[in-house]
């Protein structure tokens, strides 16, 4: 098992970009974020966007301090093995910064891919992944994915573990990051109740599992949309968190969205009316799925998710009216607001 990045540091906040981007852009948007003070950065692996890995590694280049990692990928569409070779690689060209982040996936029914048995196959990659950075050829025969005897990679990673994040929402998912993770990450949620709940699954999981109460950390990210016209924020806001509330929005246990919403919102995102889909989203919903407003708003918000018992919150894409403005609000004014607040 690896310890967390950082472990007993402080509160960590960090900053995800979406994989869509021409690679280059990525050394200046992970220069301006470690010059700002952001402890991370992730890239999105998102299904039909680019793959997270030349984006990472471009990241890796420019800076020296922010940890580093994709969230997430998952087993449906890249073998363990295969993620365990990326994985050393970001590690590699970061200089042993990176995480693994890990989850079952979404939208994976528009390529005619089934995920069965998701949690199985989710602790058999982790399981996987170990051993082969480890250098461990017992083998491992797992109930989804296997490993022959001998089964080794033909390099040397960087470190014989890296941390591991898996992304869920459900108590079924905390128990197995109890377990086997270093991190869990509530993807798309930004309220407090959920944060307040996943940090009672988790403790409970590890203490059960023989481990510290807290030893898994507990980050919350979503789509976040900062300008000083808090107004025109939250109206761009909830355009860009209609399609994550279609899929996670029936996933929280604290909330009650109504099932005719949830209906509407898929209507319209299938017809490709996203400023319809967005209309439908009214203020209590986007407050508990995206960090949405002026900068002194955002910044209470992520201190509200740390005082529930977020150990890191992340500031996900498009990041303001222009992911310059964006960038430079989150950076200049967010970050330091969240700083004082709670260190």
């Amino acid at each position: 098992m690896s310890t967390p990045a950082n472990p007993g540091a402080r509160r960590r906040v960090t900053i995800a970009l979406q994989s869509d981007k021409a690679v280059a852009t990525y050394a200046h948007l992970a220069t301006q974020a470690e010059r700002s003070g952001f402890d991370g950065l992730s890239v999105y692996a998102d299904l039909g966007f680019q793959p997270p890995l030349a984006a990472l590694v471009t990241a890796a280049g420019a800076t020296s301090r922010m940890t580093l990692g994709p969230a997430c990928l998952n087993p449906y569409l890249t073998h363990p093995v295969e993620i365990a070779g990326q994985a050393a690689v970001l590690d590699e060209a970061s200089g042993g910064r990176s995480y693994l982040g890990l989850v079952r996936g979404s939208w994976l029914d528009r390529v005619g891919v089934d995920q069965p048995r998701p949690l199985a196959a989710i602790e058999d990659t982790v399981e996987i992944v170990r051993r082969l950075l480890a250098g461990d050829t017992s083998g491992y025969a797992g109930r989804v994915f296997t490993l022959e005897p001998g089964m080794a990679l033909h390099y040397t990673p960087l470190r014989s573990s890296i941390p591991v994040l898996i992304g869920t929402w459900g108590p079924r998912g905390a128990q197995l990051a109890g377990r086997v993770a270093d991190e869990v990450k509530i993807g798309g949620s930004t309220n407090p109740d959920m944060v307040r709940l996943m940090r009672t699954w988790l403790d409970e999981a590890a203490l059960a599992a023989g481990r510290p109460r807290d030893a898994v950390a507990l980050a919350a990210g979503a789509v976040t949309v900062v300008a000083r016209d808090g107004a025109a924020a939250r109206a761009h806001a909830r355009e860009q968190v209609a399609m994550y509330v279609d899929v996670v929005g029936a996933l929280d246990p604290t909330v009650h969205i109504d099932p005719e919403l949830l209906a509407g919102l898929r209507e319209r995102l299938e017809a490709g009316d996203v400023a319809g889909a967005g209309a439908l989203v009214p203020d209590d919903v986007l407050d508990r799925f995206a960090f949405a407003g002026t900068p002194e708003e955002v910044a209470a918000h992520a201190v509200e998710l740390f005082e529930a018992g977020a150990d890191r919150v992340e500031f996900g894409t498009p990041h303001g009216l222009t992911e310059s403005e964006g960038f430079d609000l989150l950076g200049g004014a967010v970050l330091p607001a969240i700083r004082e607040a709670v260190g």
